[in-house]
């Protein structure tokens, strides 16, 4: 069973509470957390309107790392610890986790471990780096991302106790950070080493989840396809982690290992599943170059998957990451009046034109704009701009991929039932009986797994 410990500080309860699973069974629930009085009272405010701009701010959403911190970093106590980190973790402050832990007192950090982009986001998406020294702490960086293995290995832990995992995720299945994570407890838990995830709000909420879930022959050890879960899949990091020491399978370890594993969450105080972003008060840090806010985490699962075969592009000239989008060969007014026809909910479209600063010529494209979040579907435009790029382009990209391009792209979208029918069909593939289909999938996927919830 898991076993709960509250840690009291300055007289207020602090910490919701810490969940620390050593062989815990995969069909216990675990119990969502008793509210703190100020939690408790936001409950009592009305619902925020659906339209993404108009938000209201609570007052106090604090991060793990901040509840750690206020818990005078209990749990860190007496051990050696290593930390997996990237520039967006930093506490309410914005203070970078590695500073804090770095000089807390009692606090002994002995390494730290780096996946894409490294600790400070200065290494571009899918380039390989090695072990460095970091010149700020004089720590030894351990790269999990050095193209043999995405695990720590048993020489990089040695003399480790436990490794603190804190990362800020966006919600979506492709982005890499999630699977850091998963693999990193793989590695862990194999060498006797314990997890400490430090959990982070999912930006987009807790409530949806949408999209294909992976085939099981599309799970892997790419950092894109480690989770076998919805394209969005509405939980937050520590949730995932929690999902993934407690599902047999999921590790691809052996189930004693598993089993053993030692995995302790740290989780925030004030957040609930109904809140997005904009909501918790919390500033966006990028998690990437090309996540800069939390309009382009809003954009990224609409357009990431419809813009990755064909000639459809996300963004517009330099701006709008993922909520912008243009095709080359199709003109701005046609492809309007394509895009309205579409069958989306929630979203409306709306021409835009930014100075192109390589050219110097205007660049135009199609903004998306977010009108209802309640009707709003996340990966629904995806492929609906895959269908779109089989009417429009001269051959179809899907039927033309290679076989290397077509693995690829089905670790990120995840079923092989969809891509062999639009190869095989193009532009008449049904993609609304798909997207019914994975929408009662993905209600099934929530109801299983409610256990590993944490908030209410």
């Amino acid at each position: 069973m898991p076993r709960f410990t509250r840690i009291q500080s300055l007289g207020r309860l602090a910490l919701l509470v810490v969940l620390c699973l050593s062989g815990c069974h995969a069909n216990q629930p675990v119990p969502a957390p008793k509210a703190a009085p100020a939690v408790a009272a936001l409950a009592q405010r009305p619902a925020p309107s659906p339209a993404i701009p108009s938000v209201e701010v609570p007052s106090d959403v604090r991060p793990g790392i901040d509840v750690l911190e206020s818990g005078n970093y209990l749990v860190l106590r007496g051990k050696r610890i290593a930390l997996l980190t990237h520039p967006a973790a930093v506490n309410r402050r914005g203070v970078p986790t590695v500073d804090l832990l770095h000089s807390a007192p009692g606090v002994k950090l002995v390494a730290l471990f780096a996946t894409e982009h490294g600790i400070y986001g200065t290494v571009p998406a899918g380039k390989i780096f090695g072990d460095q020294v970091d010149a700020k702490t004089g720590l030894t960086v351990f790269s999990l991302y050095n193209g043999r293995t995405h695990r720590p290995t048993k020489a990089q832990l040695k003399g480790i106790d436990a490794v603190v995992v804190d990362l800020q995720d966006i919600g979506v299945r492709s982005y890499t950070f999630t699977g850091a994570m998963e693999q990193l407890m793989e590695g862990c838990f194999e060498n006797g080493v314990e997890v400490i995830v430090l959990d982070r709000p999912n930006p987009l909420g807790g409530l949806k989840a949408d999209g294909p879930l992976l085939d099981p022959q599309c799970v892997g050890s790419n950092l894109v396809n480690s989770l076998p879960v919805p394209y969005v899949h509405g939980m937050t990091i520590a949730e995932l982690a929690l999902f993934a020491k407690g599902t047999p399978g999921v590790l691809r370890i052996p189930e004693a290992s598993r089993v053993r594993g030692r995995l302790t969450v740290v989780p925030m105080s004030g957040w609930r599943r109904s809140m997005r972003w904009p909501e918790t008060g919390l500033t966006w840090v990028p998690t990437s170059p090309f996540m800069p806010d939390f309009s382009a985490v809003v954009g990224y699962p609409m357009t990431g998957l419809g813009t990755e075969l064909g000639k459809f592009s996300n963004g517009v000239g330099s701006q709008y990451p993922f909520r912008g989008i243009y095709h080359p060969a199709v003109k701005l007014d046609v492809l309007e009046r394509e895009l309205e026809a579409l069958p989306v909910s929630g979203v409306r479209f709306r021409r835009v034109s930014v100075p192109n600063a390589r050219t110097g010529q205007p660049a135009t494209g199609i903004y998306l704009e977010v009108t209802d979040w309640d009707e709003w579907r996340p990966t629904e435009l995806d492929f609906y701009l895959m269908k779109l790029a089989c009417k429009l382009e001269p051959k179809n990209p899907f039927a033309a991929a290679s076989k290397g391009t077509a693995e690829g792209f089905l670790r990120l979208m995840g079923s092989t039932a969809f891509f062999r029918d639009i190869a095989a069909h193009g532009a008449q593939v049904d993609v609304a009986a798909y997207l019914r289909a994975w929408q009662a999938q993905d209600r099934a996927f929530q109801q299983q797994n409610r256990k590993f919830w944490i908030y209410p």
